[in-house]
């Protein structure tokens, strides 16, 4: 029997003003509510229009539990659909990517469809005449996900019909997008390498708070980055370089007092970032004549402005996190309450020095790979969370670090960098999400 349904005051209940419920994270129900309710009712990254270069590539992905598929037409638009045929359902792309040339084809009955989704051809459609079909919504083709938008090459979509329209639910947040395309002396970005793509037994919410968690690194990566730094110091010798692997380890090692003072901004509907001030990315060494490029393409005092904001973390809700600094994109995919697979995109600066692609993808290598010293400090954590949530000693997950009563709600405003308050955000945002539907659905059903 079902414990939440459609309950909207029971889902939030789930969620108190410095406090959440285990179930949350641990209960099965509440995660299949989300892919019916959360990801539906959000703006959900899709990819990104460099992936689509010309007419015919596609790209796929979901948005909880709906398989999607962008493709670049031939007239250059990019169009998003539901990947399933209007025939018999099947899928019509399984793959990550490719180029599906002209048109796309079912592989079961080999019904066809332009690289805009309209219907190209069916095998003896002369079958189909009386009976009906031109009314269907299958002579339509595949059907196109109505709410897209590409904000500077980024594609974000969401599948309900009514909702928080794009620039209402994102605001101010975008900013770090556009800094990090900003750092491009073309004012453009390129995916160029496939991600690195590593299932975590947890669930993904676990790894969205953990981005903007900054108690734990000098507690949880001593062991890994701790030692990377004590190997350097004890072998450094008389150089006076440090190695980009120290440079990348060393900043996680950093005193409370260093986040603190870095803060931690928060933006409405659960998106919000650290490095305020100040952040772990701060200090890696100039690259050799890439400031010049930037001051020859927006003149001295922007590029200063461009290459002065070194934004650590940026959470957009729900499910990615953007690194500005290092050009890196991470996607949290829920699999089940208890698997999530993250996707860690580089990107490349158009324009700017080789030196700073590679320095990205090292990062992406030493921070987010499987064989990664550091990011199996934290899955270490997610398991032992996963597993410690299923005591019965204390049902509730404690968020009451710098809390402060009656903290106000979607609201945008920069506090100190230890704070939980992000946290609170995004679980407020996720109560928001997951039932602003819900009364309307059990009213329609009634």
């Amino acid at each position: 029997m079902a414990k939440y349904g459609q309950n909207a005051g029971a889902i939030a209940a789930l969620v108190r003003e410095a406090e959440v419920h285990r179930d949350v994270y641990v209960d099965p129900e509440i995660f299949e509510l989300e892919m019916e309710h959360l990801f539906p009712n959000s703006w959900i990254y899709v990819g990104h229009a460099s992936q689509l270069g010309k007419p015919g590539d596609f790209i796929t992905a979901n948005i909880g539990r709906q398989p999607v598929l962008a493709s670049r037409h031939t007239d250059g638009s990019i169009h998003v659909f539901y990947n399933r045929c209007p025939h018999k359902g099947v899928k019509i792309a399984s793959e990550p990517c490719g180029n599906t040339g002209k048109f796309f084809r079912c592989p079961y009955h080999a019904w066809s469809f332009k690289t805009d989704g309209s219907l190209l051809a069916i095998p003896l459609k002369k079958g189909y005449e009386g009976t009906g079909f031109d009314d269907t919504q299958a002579n339509e083709g595949l059907s196109k996900v109505r709410n897209v938008v590409i904000y500077r090459d980024f594609i974000f979509a969401r599948l309900s019909d009514d909702g928080v329209s794009f620039e209402d639910y994102f605001g101010e947040s975008l900013s770090t997008i556009d800094n990090m395309v900003d750092r491009s002396p073309e004012g453009k970005l390129a995916v160029q390498a496939t991600p690195i793509r590593y299932m975590h037994t947890c669930n993904w919410k676990m790894l969205v708070e953990n981005q903007t968690d900054t108690c734990h690194p000098m507690v949880a990566h001593e062991s890994s980055a701790g030692t990377a730094v004590k190997v350097w110091k004890r072998e450094q010798g008389s150089s006076t370089e440090t190695p980009m692997a120290v440079q990348l380890y060393g900043p996680f090692m950093s005193p409370y007092e260093f986040y603190e003072q870095s803060g931690i901004r928060i933006w409405p509907n659960g998106h919000g970032h650290t490095g305020v001030a100040n952040s772990i990315h701060s200090n890696y060494s100039d690259i050799e004549g890439y400031l010049g490029q930037m001051v020859a393409a927006y003149g001295e005092q922007r590029a200063h402005e461009i290459l002065g904001e070194v934004r650590h973390n940026t959470v957009y809700f729900p499910n990615i996190m953007v690194k500005g600094a290092v050009q890196i994109l991470r996607n949290f995919i829920p699999i089940a309450v208890d698997r999530t697979l993250v996707e860690s995109w580089v990107y490349r600066l158009v324009g700017a020095p080789d030196k700073l692609y590679e320095r990205a993808l090292m990062y992406n290598r030493f921070i987010n790979a499987p064989t990664s010293i550091v990011g199996h400090d934290d899955l270490e954590m997610y398991e032992r969370a996963q597993e410690g949530l299923k005591s019965n000693g204390n049902q509730w997950v404690n968020l009451r670090r710098l809390y402060e009563s009656h903290e106000e709600q979607d609201v945008t405003a920069v506090i100190n960098g230890t704070s939980e308050r992000q946290m609170r955000n995004q679980f407020h945002a996720w109560s928001k999400f997951m039932t602003m539907d819900m009364d309307k659905r059990v009213e329609a059903a009634e």
